[in-house]
């Protein structure tokens, strides 16, 4: 999937907390109050936390973007921008059509320099970061959510955590299923988040086909009626060919048990990887379509415009983002936090 040949508005809203991730039930967005002190309190915290775990991004971008460089918007500005963007691994194709709007819009004298041209970029940051479907459907009962990356990107650790906010705050019954079969870690890590998150868990014998525990987790999700069965599959590079062959069998495994599954893929990125991450979810969406992005490790990088390039340049939506240890630090993307979080 590529993505349009031009930046343009999007009128799609960016998913801020679980309730506006997930759509269930009824067909609708599951919502809360947005008029109660505690939920604008609970939001205003989250954008907090985001910007303090942005921080290593942000000083990257802000020690080439000084106050002085905006006073005269003149070449050297828009090449000065230019290479702190592309230092935050924004991407060359959506740094050079951020930085020529702008300079487009200068010229037409729409911009005038300091706060207004940092407001603009902000906005233009935000707009790159927009693409596809921001939401997860879990209309579908049960609802299967494969989740497959590269070994060391926090793929398991998601998972768990994911688990965890599905049951524990959108009350959702779920099973986990470790067909992650290749790495005995992997599936004692995934049982101690099953029982942290009092969700069902099924796992095979060491060495057990991958695709059976896929077949037996979705099997036990439909028989016990779950709402939501997510599966965890082996870590596995990019260029693994057999590997990757294999995750396209666990899927097809899966829609031998319900032909709509796996609803939703989700790949895990290690956001210090930088570009190598964009290549690793450009070859791993050619191996099964991928529905959307979990960005992990934003707390330890300077290359955390690495969500923009992927957006922009692959079409395929950045859903969650990780950028902490802890369980509120798996959190689902919002372009708009996201980007001013990136400039201050």
């Amino acid at each position: 999937m590529e993505g349009d040949d031009t930046l343009v508005s999007s009128p799609i809203a960016m998913a801020r907390d679980w309730t506006d991730l997930f759509i269930i039930g009824d067909g609708g967005v599951v919502t809360a109050s947005e008029d109660a002190p505690e939920q604008q309190e609970q939001r205003r915290g989250f954008f907090r936390r985001l910007r303090e775990n942005m921080r290593k991004t942000r000083e990257a971008l802000t020690s080439e973007l000084q106050a002085t460089l905006f006073e005269n918007l003149d070449d050297e500005t828009w090449e000065r921008l230019e290479e702190a963007l592309i230092m935050a691994d924004v991407g060359a194709r959506t740094t050079a059509e951020i930085v020529e709007r702008l300079e487009q819009e200068a010229q037409a004298g729409e911009l005038t320099g300091g706060e207004q041209l940092s407001a603009r970029l902000t906005e233009l940051l935000a707009e790159a970061a927009r693409t596809g479907e921001d939401t997860i459907d879990l209309t579908a009962k049960p609802t299967v959510i494969l989740v497959a990356g590269v070994n060391g990107t926090g793929k398991t650790t998601s998972l768990g955590k994911l688990a965890w906010h599905l049951r524990k705050e959108l009350g959702q019954s779920v099973v986990l299923g470790a067909a992650d079969t290749f790495r005995a870690a992997a599936v004692e890590q995934l049982e101690q988040w099953a029982q942290r998150a009092d969700v069902a868990f099924v796992k095979g014998a060491p060495d057990a086909d991958p695709g059976a525990v896929a077949y037996d987790a979705v099997q036990q999700g439909v028989r016990d009626g779950a709402d939501v069965v997510l599966i965890d599959t082996a870590g596995r590079l990019h260029t693994q060919d057999n590997l990757m062959a294999e995750l396209a069998k666990i899927r097809r495994v899966v829609a031998k048990q319900l032909p709509e599954a796996p609803h939703e893929v989700l790949l895990t990125v290690d956001a210090t990887t930088g570009q190598n991450g964009l290549r690793q979810a450009k070859l791993f969406s050619e191996a099964v379509e991928v529905d959307g992005i979990v960005l992990t490790k934003l707390d330890g990088t300077a290359k955390g415009g690495i969500a923009l390039a992927i957006a922009r340049e692959l079409g395929i939506p950045v859903k969650l983002i990780g950028i902490g240890e802890q369980l509120e630090d798996l959190r689902p993307f919002d372009a708009d936090d996201f980007a001013r979080a990136l400039l201050g």
